[in-house]
C-alpha cells in the first residue's frame, strides 16, 4: 500500500482540511474539547509519548493535560502543519504498515468527531482503504474494545460475517456499517448509527456501557 493509499495518512489529511474549513474554537464530540484542544491531543500523541501516556496512565494525566494546553495555545495554522505532518522524522510511526495499525481508527473517529458536532453533518462514503482497515480492526479487536459488555455481545458489520466480541448466552447483537459500530465501541454511541437486537433489558444495559480501548 503506498502512502497514498494509506488509511491512516487519508484520515489525518482529512482532519487536517476539516481543521482548517471550521477552525480553532469549533465543537468536537470529546467532552469539553475545542477543534483547538483536538489538534493539541493529536500533536503531543505523535510528539510527546511522555505526556501522551497520560491518557491511559491516570497519574500521568494531570502532566499531560498541562503539555497539552500549552501545545494548544499556539498558532492555529501552525498546530494543524504539525498534526498534518504526523510524528518527528525518526519515529517508527512513520513507517506505513505502523502508521496504519496506530492511527488509522484514531484519525477516523477523531475526524468523525468534528464532523459529527457540525449542525451541517452529513454521512459521508468511506475510502475502501479506510473501510478495510476499520474491518480488520474490529476483527481482530473487538474483544478488547468490548470487554466492559455486561452480556453476550456479538458484533455484525453490514455486508460482513458476524463477529463474536464477547462470549455469553443471551447476546445482544449490534448492526450496521462498520464505521458506525467502531464509533459506537469507542464511545460515541449517542452519535453512532446502530441497531441492537436482544433482550429489551440487555439492549438498555448496552448502549449504557461506556466501551473503548
Amino acid at each position: 500500500m503506498t502512502i497514498r493509499m494509506n488509511p491512516a495518512r487519508i484520515e489525518r489529511d482529512r482532519i487536517g482540511d476539516l481543521f482548517l474549513e471550521y477552525g480553532p474554537d469549533a465543537p468536537t464530540l470529546c467532552a469539553g474539547w475545542r477543534t483547538r484542544d483536538l489538534a493539541a491531543h493529536l500533536v503531543v500523541r505523535d510528539r510527546r509519548p511522555d505526556a501522551a501516556a497520560g491518557i491511559l496512565i491516570s497519574r500521568l494525566a494531570a502532566y499531560g493535560d498541562r503539555i497539552r494546553t500549552r501545545t494548544a495555545s499556539g498558532d492555529w495554522s501552525t498546530l494543524v502543519d504539525t498534526v498534518r505532518r504526523g510524528p518527528p522524522r525518526f519515529s517508527p510511526l512513520r513507517l506505513p504498515l505502523l502508521d496504519r495499525l496506530a492511527n488509522t481508527v484514531e484519525f477516523f473517529v477523531h475526524v468523525e468527531d468534528v464532523r459529527r458536532a457540525q449542525p451541517n453533518y452529513e454521512p459521508r462514503i468511506l475510502e475502501p482503504a479506510v473501510r478495510q482497515q476499520l474491518l480488520w480492526m474490529m476483527k481482530r479487536g473487538a474483544r478488547l474494545l468490548t470487554r466492559s459488555a455486561p452480556c453476550g455481545l456479538i458484533v455484525h458489520p453490514t455486508g460482513e460475517l458476524a463477529i463474536t466480541a464477547k462470549k455469553g448466552n443471551p447476546a445482544v447483537t449490534i448492526s450496521g456499517d462498520i464505521a458506525e459500530i467502531v464509533l459506537f465501541l469507542y464511545g460515541r454511541g449517542d452519535h453512532a448509527h446502530v441497531d441492537l437486537t436482544g433482550p429489551e433489558d440487555l439492549v438498555a444495559a448496552v448502549r449504557a456501557t461506556t466501551f473503548g480501548v
